[in-house]
């Protein structure tokens, strides 16, 4: 992409910018969380690079894979220089290469989109609060890089056919302002159609939950352990109810809404991950569903949009929870960097 003509360039070279400045507390978070989560990744599309036929799939697993060994390697470089411990993540620990096929090709596609909108929501965070140049140019690259793939994702998914697109909506004569407060309303009384903007989440979330849901499905068939198996059908249970809720909505208005995966899970019960990855990895996505939920709230007007996306939000919150404390409990959790406790410190030196 060519530079933009139309900013003028700042002649500036703070000290603070220069790749010797120590790493602040944004810097090393966002670093970190992309580090664990693209060792997730890299566990994951390797193991669907062992069961993949369609060559154009293939493509996209072998560029998602690129781009998650490069920006492992890259921030490995960053901590390094700092003396900062690399965070351990995910390992070959944590696959089993040998597993039978678990999702079909055609599972692999939506589930890259649905992992590299997770990585957005992570370098878009990262790049408005980082500082230091270096680290600032390289979350515009992963960002940079990601929405590529997700390009050539979207590509795949259209020409081969399978997505449904988001709905096209007529052309209004002119301008016009809202007039009355029944705007707002959703329970009773005068209801209006949907607006872009709530089509657009709504749409965005049916799509991330049935991808989700798939996943969710041959992970808890796979589970080895008890508790993480029924917490795992618990998140189905909870994202089957919210696909349900979101479609709803979009055909009362007639309007078109992406389909279930389901049937791209097969039938094997053997496990090709580790109990600890399919639990974080849950524990991960629902959170980025609650940052959606968020922004969906945010551009909502309809009062009973607005209440089913705040009854998701406590029931997805409790989730992450009691998934946090399955981590806990097992030794699963790393220790993301924290400020020092001072009131420890204070004692220990008494």
């Amino acid at each position: 992409m060519q530079p933009n003509k139309t900013l003028k360039p700042l002649k500036l070279n703070p000290e603070n910018l220069k790749p010797n400045a120590k790493l602040t507390a944004a810097e090393l978070a966002k670093l970190w969380a992309t580090y664990v989560g693209n060792s997730m990744s890299k566990q994951i599309l390797t193991y669907f690079l062992k069961h993949v036929e369609d060559e154009d799939v293939r493509l996209l697993l072998e560029n998602g894979l690129s781009l998650t060994g490069e920006f492992m390697k890259k921030i490995e470089e960053f901590l390094k220089r700092e003396n900062y411990p690399i965070p351990i993540g995910f390992t070959e620990e944590d696959v089993n290469l040998g597993a039978p096929r678990l999702f079909q090709d055609e599972f692999y596609v939506h589930y890259l989109k649905y992992a590299a909108k997770a990585g957005l929501s992570i370098y878009g965070v990262a790049i408005p609060i980082v500082m230091r140049k270096d680290i600032k140019e390289f979350f515009i690259y992963c960002n940079d890089s990601t929405t590529t793939l997700i390009g050539q994702i979207n590509d795949v998914l259209m020409t081969k056919g399978l997505i449904i697109k988001p709905p096209v909506l007529p052309i209004p004569e002119k301008v016009d302002f809202i007039k009355k407060q029944s705007f707002l309303n959703g329970f009773i009384g005068d209801v209006r159609p949907l607006h872009a903007l709530e089509i657009t989440h709504l749409y965005d979330n049916i799509e991330n939950n049935v991808t989700s849901k798939g996943l969710l499905i041959g992970f808890s068939q796979a589970a080895k352990d008890e508790k993480v198996r029924q917490f795992l059908i618990r998140g189905r249970e909870i994202t089957d109810r919210a696909v349900n809720q979101y479609s709803e909505k979009l055909h009362k208005d007639n309007l078109p809404f992406p389909t279930l995966l389901d049937h791209l899970v097969t039938d094997s019960t053997f496990s090709p991950f580790s109990d600890k990855l399919m639990v974080f990895h849950k524990v991960d996505m629902f959170s980025m569903k609650i940052r959606a939920f968020g922004n969906s709230l945010a551009v909502n007007g309809r009062k009973d949009i607005g209440a089913m996306y705040t009854r998701a939000l406590l029931e997805m919150t409790l989730f992450v929870e009691d998934g946090a404390n399955i981590l806990i409990d097992n030794g699963w959790m790393e220790q993301p960097p924290q400020a020092a406790d001072r009131s420890d410190l204070a004692s220990n030196k008494s």
